[in-house]
């Protein structure tokens, strides 16, 4: 009888949220594709879903690239009369109906999820069907800042605020190997910030170091590239941001290889990875 054929490992990639600091996440792509690394699976927060949702979509990391270098805060929202909030991201799906190739995530390339935040149960939302461009905006919408995003009958709001790296969710899609990237972490002497926009989202950044070891723990290689010095609205500094995570990436590419080359995925789960609980989780179509 002929051998069966071993079933290649699941390669699955968490793009964490960081606002502006997300075009790391680029770099990271670039390098992972020039090694020939395969990702199979692509779980993504705030602008982590936006970049991850891009990739899935299709585009390569010179065109993602290509957006980053162009786009505004005023291409993702704009001012409402709210009193959820000061601005509506709606401007951020219609970004995404403009610029990606492919609109519903069952025709995706890259199987893909995009993670918020249920605002009233305050657990985690994980999109994996339906509409890319809303799951997306659900995923980006800061509170306060931004008005939440109805689904379902559902508010939802940035998924950083449960989390801002989701290295679980990658997990739980069924990857064996998980590589996480951290834009949200590395630590430096970040600018005051200038205006209401800039103090909440260095708020949310602080508040998400404090969970990031339990983050880790579903990952099994963690990327982190040395942004932390620039402030998360600034987009103007993308093309160092983008080689800044070409760089990270760069640095752990032994590992990652490593770890492919491992024969045992139970081996690989008993030493970097733990099960998911799936209570926590709710998905959302």
């Amino acid at each position: 009888m002929p051998a069966k054929k071993r079933r290649r490992q699941l390669i699955g990639l968490a793009l964490g949220g960081g606002m502006a600091r997300g075009t790391a996440h680029i770099g990271v792509l670039r390098a992972l594709e020039r090694h020939g690394i395969p990702i199979d699976l692509i779980a993504g927060t705030s602008v982590g879903s936006l970049v991850g949702g891009a990739y899935a979509s299709g585009l390569s990391p010179d065109q993602i690239e290509g957006l980053a270098r162009k786009i505004s805060w005023r291409d993702l929202g704009r001012v409402t009369v709210s009193r959820l909030g000061f601005n509506s991201n709606a401007r951020t799906e219609d970004y995404v109906r403009r610029n990606l190739p492919v609109l519903e995530f069952d025709k995706l390339r890259v199987r893909f999820g995009a993670v918020a935040t249920d605002i009233q149960s305050g657990k985690m939302v994980v999109f994996t069907e339906g509409s890319l461009p809303l799951a997306i905006r659900a995923s980006c919408a800061m509170p306060v800042f931004y008005t939440p995003v109805e689904v379902n009958g559902r508010m939802l709001i940035d998924g950083g605020v449960v989390g801002h790296l989701p290295a679980s969710v990658v997990r739980m899609m069924g990857a064996d190997i998980v590589i996480a990237v951290d834009v949200n972490s590395q630590h430096g002497p970040i600018p005051p910030p200038t205006n209401l926009f800039t103090v909440m989202m260095q708020a949310l950044s602080i508040m998400g170091r404090s969970t990031v070891s339990y983050l880790y723990q579903d990952a099994d290689v963690v990327i982190i590239p040395k942004i932390g010095h620039i402030r998360p609205d600034d987009l103007s500094r993308a093309p160092e941001m983008i080689t800044a995570g070409e760089e990270a990436a760069e640095r752990l590419i032994r590992k990652i290889t490593a770890l492919m080359r491992a024969e045992r995925i139970g081996l690989i789960r008993r030493f970097f990875g733990r099960d998911i609980d799936e209570r926590r989780v709710t998905r959302l179509r």
